[in-house]
């Protein structure tokens, strides 16, 4: 891999990971394009960490919060002093993280006959050549989203104020995430981990609208939640990397450049999908995911007649 590729890959990640428009379709789509034979593991895990050094600058002091919160937690559950409904919000966000996480662990669900487990399957469908199930993926989101966005017309939880003139009501949506609210968001995000394509912030934002939380609320807890997400995807790609002894196969140097350039990148598309989140933009996702999964899908239509990628001429 070359630097010009190592900064391609770095924008496509520092984009797609945050962004709803998913970062694993979007590098799929890109090796494809580029003809990059094979997903180096090792370059993938550098990749995650810049995009978790964004995140965590954008939210480093509700993380500091959220890491005082849990030390408490544990205090009270030690104490016997641990009461759910006197817990504070921090506390309660630390909980519903917990919650949230654990459907990933059905990643490690054993299937019947040879198919393994639900990451390998989900691994089996991140290395498949034909770009349809990344296409039909990306319209899927494309879907939630639209539906997350225009959830305020008919949501039976609204919480509505009105403005200062008392002249145009306001539908806020819940301020407080339920431990059912989590669960949901977390099964979301469990099957945005399994599709290429299907997003992971948009899905489990949609998610999050569709349950009536507040917009805001909604998005910053589908980026704490990623932390972890992203951490532990990047544990297990790591793991492998060491069995693969794929570290080996890059240079130093475009391995630098990748994990600078989607840092950056990573950190600027937190900010701009909040402020389009805060004014009620969102609609361009819908639109761009809808687009681009409409192209992947006839173009993996018809790589799949002609048994060969039309960007490399490589046979798929």
């Amino acid at each position: 891999m070359n630097i010009f590729e190592a900064v391609v890959q770095g924008i496509v990640q520092g984009i797609t990971e945050f962004l709803p428009v998913s970062s694993s379709g979007h590098l799929l789509i890109s090796q494809h394009i580029l003809g990059v034979k094979e997903n180096n593991l090792f370059f993938n895990v550098m990749l995650h960490i810049g995009t978790l050094i964004a995140v965590l600058a954008v939210y480093y002091k509700t993380i500091l919060n959220l890491t005082v919160a849990c030390f408490t937690l544990l205090l009270k559950l030690f104490t016997g002093k641990l009461h759910l409904k006197k817990i504070n919000k921090n506390e309660q966000m630390v909980l519903n993280i917990i919650i949230g996480l654990l459907p990933l662990f059905l990643l490690f669900l054993p299937l019947p006959g040879m198919l393994g487990n639900v990451k390998q399957v989900a691994e089996e469908l991140s290395n498949e050549k034909n770009i349809i199930i990344v296409g039909i993926s990306l319209i899927a989101t494309s879907i939630l989203i639209y539906k997350g966005i225009h959830v305020k017309h008919y949501s039976t939880f609204k919480n509505v104020t009105y403005d200062s003139h008392h002249k145009s009501a306001i539908c806020d949506g819940k301020s407080k995430i339920s431990f059912l609210d989590a669960l949901w968001i977390g099964i979301t995000q469990f099957i945005a981990a399994i599709f290429p394509g299907i997003s992971r912030s948009g899905s489990t934002l949609s998610v999050g609208l569709m349950r009536g939380i507040n917009k805001q609320e909604a998005l910053d807890y589908s980026f704490i939640l990623g932390i972890p997400a992203i951490i532990a995807a990047a544990a297990l790609e790591l793991k492998d990397v060491f069995e693969e002894k794929t570290f080996s196969s890059i240079e130093i140097t475009p391995l630098i450049v990748g994990v600078i350039v989607s840092a950056i990148v990573g950190f600027l598309s937190i900010k701009i999908f909040k402020w389009l989140l805060k004014t009620d933009k969102m609609m361009i996702f819908v639109i761009y995911t809808f687009t681009v999964g409409l192209g992947a899908l006839i173009v993996g239509i018809i790589e799949k007649i002609l048994g060969f990628n039309v960007f490399t001429g490589i046979s798929i």
